[in-house]
């Protein structure tokens, strides 16, 4: 039990940290690039994929059909805080987001957007 309670702790006290994610799909080489403010949140992710509830279509159909093991996902940008009152977070990762997008080209048949 107290082992419990010690990752229990360790997991509380980790940093947040957010940025920017793709998906890829290792069959087809297919990418979704997405951003988060914590990255904890991409377990959640996995979990709606899972579950068929993902808001991306063609990313789910093909997650379905082709399975996890399939699709890997990886951190590519970590988003660096600023302590000022001016940083504002959910516009720096839609900066950092579109960055990506528009070096990875993750469209048509080379992406889920």
């Amino acid at each position: 039990m107290d082992r419990k309670k010690e990752l229990k702790q360790m997991y509380k006290e980790t940093p947040i940290e957010g940025g920017i994610f793709q998906i890829k799909n290792s069959m087809n080489g297919k990418l979704f690039i997405g951003s988060t403010k914590n990255f904890k949140t991409l377990n959640g992710l996995k979990f709606t994929l899972e579950n068929g509830s993902h808001m991306n279509k063609k990313l789910q159909e093909e997650w379905s059909e082709l399975g996890k093991n399939s699709f890997e996902i990886e951190i590519l940008e970590v988003l660096k805080k600023k302590d000022n009152a001016y940083f504002d977070e959910k516009k720096e990762l839609a900066k950092l987001e579109e960055k990506w997008l528009e070096n990875l080209q993750p469209f048509g048949e080379h992406g889920y957007h």
